[in-house]
C-alpha cells in the first residue's frame, strides 16, 4: 500500500512537544484592558501589545462604528481597482504629519507592510543585511525579495560595518533592515550609528517600528523621534495593531518611495484594502495620541516603576536589558518559562512564556501599558517573587 504522505504531520507534533515548543490559544473574553477574562478567570494582562490602552476605548470603537456605518464592512478589492477610499488618504496623511516625512502608505497588516516593501526595493542583483534578531515578517521579507541576505550580529555596529566593507561594492543596490525595538528582548537598535553605516556606504536603510510607535519620542512619533533623527532619509515600516489599538501597517518615507511602493509592492497591490473599521480606529486612535501625551507619560511611569522593584525586591533574577515597554525575565529552559507562565496564570497574572524557536532563550515576556496601576505591578512582582 502507498504510505499516507500527511503521516509526518503527526511526528513532527509529538517532536515539538516533547521540546516543550508546543503552542496553544487561550480565549480572552470580552474588551481588552489592563485586566481581562482569560479562560472565564479574571487576570491582570502583562501579555498585550495595546501599550496605550486603546484598544477597548470608546473612541476608537465609535470611529469605527461611523466608518462601517458611512462605507460599510469591507473595502471590496485593492486600493487600486474598488477598495480605495478617502478615509485611507486621510489615515495615510496624519501618518505622515505625525512622523514628519513627505507621505505614508496603509497595508493591510504590518506584516504585509515588510513583505511588501523589501521585495519592491530589493532584488537578485542585491544585498540585504539583517540583524539576527529580527521579526519573522523582516526575515521572510528578505527572502521573498530574492536578494542576498546575511545576518550581522544582534545591534553590533562594528560587525555591521565589516559585512559592508566585504560585501557592498559587489552588489547594485544594500538595504540594511532591523526592528527598532526588538520584541522579544525590548532593546533597541542603534539606529543613529545605522544612519550613519547607510549614508557611508550608500545603503538603503529599513526600520520596523511596531514596538516604538505611539511608545518612544516626545509625542510618540517612533525610534526616529527617540533619537533626534527625524527628517533623515529612511523608510519607515509599522503596525496600527499594538499601540494603535486598530488593525494594520504603514510604510512612512519619502514621496517618491511612497509613489514607487503603490506601484511595486505586491501585498499592497495585490491584497483587499484596509477594512473601513480599522481605518477608522487608526485614525482615531492617533488624534488621542497627540491630544492626550500623559497616556505616554503614564505608560513610561509604569515602566520605571517596575524597574526599581524588580531591582529592589528581586535582584537575583536575569531582566535582560530594555529601553522599552517591554520587559524580559530569561529563565534556564523552556520548562522551567512554562512552569512559571502557568503558576502565574493561577495567581491572576498573564505574563507569557516565550520559548524556542521564537527565541534563542527562554524567557517571561511582560508588556506594560499606561493603563496599568500601581497595585497591579506590585501584585506582579509579589508573585514572581513568591514562585521564583
Amino acid at each position: 500500500m502507498p504510505q499516507d504522505p500527511y503521516s509526518w504531520i503527526q511526528a513532527s507534533l509529538a517532536t515539538i512537544q516533547r521540546a516543550n515548543w508546543y503552542r496553544s490559544v487561550l480565549p480572552i473574553h470580552g474588551r481588552p484592558g489592563a485586566t481581562v477574562l482569560l479562560s472565564g478567570k479574571e487576570v491582570i494582562n502583562f501579555a498585550s501589545n495595546d501599550y496605550l490602552g486603546l484598544a477597548g476605548d470608546e473612541r476608537l470603537i465609535q470611529g469605527a462604528i461611523t466608518a462601517v456605518e458611512k462605507l460599510g464592512t469591507g473595502s471590496t478589492g485593492s486600493r487600486l481597482l474598488s477598495g480605495h477610499r478617502e478615509l485611507h488618504r486621510e489615515l495615510e496623511e496624519s501618518i505622515a504629519s505625525w512622523k514628519q516625512t513627505e507621505d505614508a502608505v496603509v497595508f493591510s497588516s504590518g506584516y504585509l507592510a515588510n513583505l511588501g516593501a523589501i521585495a519592491a526595493l530589493v532584488g537578485k542583483r542585491d544585498l540585504i543585511l539583517s540583524d539576527e534578531y529580527n521579526h519573522s515578517s523582516l526575515k521572510n521579507g528578505a527572502i521573498l525579495s530574492g536578494a542576498e541576505l546575511i545576518s550581522y550580529p544582534h545591534c553590533h555596529v562594528a560587525g555591521l560595518r565589516n559585512l559592508l566593507s566585504q560585501y557592498r561594492q559587489n552588489y547594485r543596490r544594500c538595504l540594511i533592515i532591523t526592528d527598532s525595538v526588538f520584541s522579544m528582548d525590548g532593546d533597541l537598535c542603534p539606529l543613529p550609528e545605522l544612519l550613519n553605516l547607510a549614508d557611508d556606504f550608500s545603503c538603503m536603510l529599513l526600520i520596523d517600528e511596531a514596538h516604538s510607535t505611539a511608545v518612544l519620542g516626545k509625542t510618540g512619533a517612533g525610534c526616529m523621534e527617540h533619537f533626534q533623527c527625524t527628517g533623515r532619509t529612511i523608510i519607515q515600516v509599522g503596525t496600527l495593531s499594538k499601540a494603535l489599538g486598530s488593525l494594520g501597517g504603514y510604510v512612512a518615507g519619502s514621496a517618491n518611495l511612497i509613489d514607487y511602493l503603490r506601484n511595486r509592492a505586491p501585498s499592497w497591490i495585490y491584497t483587499t484594502a484596509l477594512s473601513p473599521a480599522d481605518t477608522g480606529a487608526a485614525l482615531a486612535a492617533i488624534q488621542i495620541v497627540q491630544q492626550e501625551p500623559q497616556r505616554l507619560v503614564q505608560l513610561w511611569r509604569n515602566v520605571e516603576y517596575l524597574k526599581r522593584l524588580i531591582q529592589e525586591q528581586l535582584p537575583h533574577l536575569k531582566l535582560l536589558p530594555t529601553q522599552s515597554s517591554i520587559l524580559c525575565l530569561q529563565l534556564p529552559s523552556a520548562a522551567e518559562a512554562l512552569r512559571v507562565g502557568q503558576q502565574l496564570i493561577s495567581k491572576g497574572i498573564f505574563a507569557p512564556a516565550i520559548r524556542p524557536p521564537t527565541v534563542p532563550t527562554s524567557r517571561i515576556r511582560i508588556s506594560m501599558m499606561a493603563t496599568h496601576q500601581a497595585a497591579h505591578i506590585e501584585k506582579l512582582v509579589s508573585v514572581l517573587s513568591e514562585i521564583l
